[in-house]
């Protein structure tokens, strides 16, 4: 049977650190000013800082004045410092562990160590300090009474398509975090995964001279930074599926044989048009319940293109070799 305990500790205007307890320190994500006196008390007093990179953790002890021992302590590392960190709370060791911005535990390594801590039995408490998750859904202008933090999305292609549509259908308002050079991308992705209508906030440099929010649309936010030069740390705030079908009340769903026709006469209107079909197929995808590729294939076999002589550009997403069209026999 599982054995719980009740951490009894010095009240937090008591006399400092405690021995044998990990303390989890928020510090600041951007602005240095935002690094409370106590998260600053407790980094002076501690014996040792678990931190993610430790040439980052300098700067911010030496704007301090102080001089710390400093274990790294990041996700390509955890599994082999964490037994090191444990035996040091053991022993009475005053520990204090940090990330690199923000909540350490949070979308963090950091989570693993108080995983283990509470399997032990060793004391955990936290110093609250600034997160970028909170930062950037008080300031989107969406709702904020439920939501879901999911982190970054990733990149393997499976996962990353399930994911996607697990943002998709998510009720709640949902925060993503993104690197620079995947933002437009990922834009891209939302887009394709049927959000191009949800409302979302850009939220990028939070706390910082140059912090600033873009609050649109999915779609509209990848016409916007396409071909920009994208800087800064990326918090993506997106409104959920049930603050959008409240603004955008669904239709009754056709049939899908009516469904499947719908799409053909858009598609058909946008080629009369002078639109291409691979730029047709593409808006359509936006709305339809159908992918780009299928909407595609659809389109391609209404209109004979398999026949020879078919001028038609290849599909959309093929990727690698030569494209060959299949004949009709």
């Amino acid at each position: 049977m599982e054995t719980k305990t009740w951490h009894d500790r010095e009240p937090s205007d008591g006399p400092g650190m405690q021995p044998g307890v990990l303390y989890l320190v928020g510090t600041p994500i951007g602005n240095l000013s935002d690094l409370s006196p106590r998260a600053a008390a407790v980094l002076a007093e501690a014996d040792w800082i678990a931190a993610e990179d430790t040439r980052h953790t300098l700067k911010l002890l030496h704007v301090l004045g102080l001089k710390k021992h400093l274990v790294s302590y990041h996700k390509f590392n955890a599994r082999e410092r964490e037994s090191l960190l444990l035996d040091k709370l053991r022993q009475g060791g005053r520990l204090a562990l940090i990330s690199d911005a923000g909540m350490p535990g949070i979308s963090d390594p950091g989570a693993d160590l108080v995983i283990a801590c509470a399997a032990e039995n060793i004391p955990v408490t936290v110093i609250p300090g600034p997160s970028a998750v909170i930062v950037a859904l008080a300031g989107s202008g969406l709702l904020t009474d439920r939501f879901a933090f999911e982190g970054f999305v990733p990149q393997a292609a499976k996962p990353r398509k399930a994911r996607l549509a697990e943002i998709a259908a998510e009720k709640r308002t949902v925060v993503l975090y993104e690197a620079p050079h995947r933002l437009v991308r990922t834009l891209k992705d939302l887009e394709q995964a049927g959000l191009a209508g949800r409302r979302i906030t850009v939220a990028k440099e939070l706390t910082k001279r140059y912090e600033a929010f873009l609050r649109t649309t999915v779609a509209q936010a990848c016409q916007d930074l396409a071909g920009q030069e994208i800087r800064g740390e990326y918090a993506l705030v997106i409104e959920g599926l049930d603050a959008y079908e409240t603004r955008c009340p669904p239709v009754d769903a056709p049939a899908p044989e009516t469904a499947n026709e719908q799409d053909l006469a858009e598609i058909r209107a946008m080629l009369e048009q002078g639109v291409s079909l691979k730029d047709a197929v593409r808006q359509r995808a936006k709305t339809s319940r159908l992918s780009r590729n299928a909407l595609y294939r659809m389109a391609l076999e209404a209109m004979s293109c398999y026949n020879d002589g078919c001028t038609c550009p290849p599909e959309p997403e093929a990727k690698g070799g030569s494209q060959t069209r299949r004949r009709e026999t």
